[in-house]
């Protein structure tokens, strides 16, 4: 019997539980992950985008992408970073404990707003740990301009450089955006980064205020256009074409709000009494809310919630297995999640937003772009779908690092990549399709 060296490879990795890393012929390349916040799937359709329309035939673009369950800032971006799913048990977002964009402690009563949250480490180390801090360990220099949880410590290591949003901070300052890049390429040319993250906080904050059909998101789309043509320029003066890859995705897409008077707006406070019989409460933040009944009074609030329209109420323990988010103990005893465009307004009617995220995940309105070019991308690949969760090893593949367990998959991203001949460093799910190849193999000598 002879086995072939990829073969015995992994059959050894089988044996000895060990992940295993095959001789590779190259450095990596360096990685850039650029995030714009609230970039629906389809935004760029109505818009003339004549960069991201270059983008398309020097890259990849997938169809769209899915983000996790809970579709708010916070969770999904570090879904992205963290790729914290374990299949075998199931578990999905709430590994990594980011289960809404306010820091909250439901017993305490403690609400913390999103930004001010940015750098409470407590909030966001809880033994997932991110890409920036993996790739440290693995000898990379990494970075976080404004990307959620860049600005926290996990298990006391910082990452190497993070600048940290802070609030009343406008998110559409073209310049301001330019200067971004310079100071990112300035990062990877002279200061020798591996791993950069960059995020914007458009066309998010247009989305809310105007609605996703006003003609000023058209236009902060066409800003974005060109600052992905600045980019590329960039990139190019500093050198850094074929040395350089870009990952460009968002977080979550929007929706328009549904207000009066063309529908009836929900108020809960109409089906009970929220003072008497809760003690916690995120409402009043578009379409996802989170509830703490007092002691005994859980299934009077779930019956009473149950007769509100235009809503799915759930019992923690009764969260259908895709949510994946029941094992959480940050996930209070009831969840609320409208239907979509339909905010939840707690005693009385005082949100503003004309267009919102927060829905169920599996709204077309709720995906989000995906796109890619670089030395280690094909040209004119168009990818199917995928759950943003796959980012993950991807960015393992692109750095050439071991991931910490995950449940993203290469299955869904690989064919995107050109291949070198090199094997690389495996994927855990990878490993494992491979160890089940391995083992079917064995068993036909």
């Amino acid at each position: 019997m002879r086995l072939d060296p990829l073969l015995l490879v992994v059959v050894i990795a089988v044996v000895s539980g060990k992940p295993t890393t095959t001789h590779r012929t190259k450095a990596h390349n360096k990685l850039l992950l650029i995030s714009f916040d609230g970039f629906r799937w389809d935004y760029d359709q109505d818009v003339d985008t004549p960069n991201f329309d270059q983008l398309v035939r020097d890259g990849v673009k997938a169809k769209y992408i899915s983000p996790p369950a809970i579709t708010m800032t916070s969770p999904s971006h570090f879904t992205t970073i963290t790729g914290r799913i374990v299949p075998v048990s199931r578990r999905w977002i709430e590994d990594h404990g980011v289960v809404h964009n306010m820091m909250y402690n439901s017993t305490t009563n403690l609400k913390i707003p999103h930004k001010i949250a940015m750098t409470k480490s407590e909030w966001w180390d809880n033994g997932a740990l991110p890409l920036w801090i993996t790739a440290q360990n693995q000898g990379l220099k990494a970075a976080s301009f404004y990307y959620p949880g860049g600005g926290a410590n996990y298990s006391g290591q910082p990452v190497n450089r993070a600048l940290v949003e802070t609030s009343n901070r406008p998110d559409d300052n073209e310049t301001e955006w330019q200067e971004n890049i310079d100071m990112v390429m300035g990062w990877f040319s002279r200061e020798h980064f591996d791993f950069v993250t960059l995020y914007y906080g458009e066309p998010d904050h247009v989305g809310h205020a105007k609605g996703p059909d006003h003609p000023d998101r058209k236009e902060i789309i066409r800003q974005i256009d060109r600052t992905v043509g600045y980019l590329r320029r960039a990139i190019a003066s500093h050198g850094l074409a074929d040395s350089l890859n870009v990952i460009i995705t968002s977080d979550h897409g929007m929706t328009t709000v549904k207000k009066r008077p063309a529908v009836d707006e929900i108020i809960l406070n109409k089906y009970l009494n929220l003072l008497k019989l809760t003690s916690f409460e995120i409402l009043d933040y578009g379409g996802y809310g989170i509830v703490t009944p007092r002691p005994g009074k859980e299934q009077e609030v779930y019956d009473s919630l149950s007769k509100a329209p235009n809503l799915t109420v759930y019992k923690k323990d009764e969260l259908p297995e895709s949510f994946h988010l029941k094992k959480n103990d940050r996930i209070t005893p009831i969840l609320i999640v409208a239907d979509l465009g339909f905010n939840l307004n707690s005693r009385f009617i005082v949100y503003v937003n004309k267009g919102d995220h927060g829905f169920h995940n599996g709204e077309m309105d709720m995906k989000m772009i995906f796109r890619a070019f670089g030395p280690d991308f094909k040209k004119n690949y168009v990818a199917e779908p995928f759950d943003s969760i796959h980012i993950y090893p991807l960015m393992c593949r692109l750095l050439k690092i071991q991931s910490e367990p995950n449940n993203g998959s290469l299955v869904f991203t690989e064919e995107m990549l050109v291949r070198d001949g090199a094997v690389g460093v495996q994927s855990q799910t990878s490993l494992a399709l491979l160890t089940s190849v391995a083992i079917y193999r064995l068993t036909c000598f």
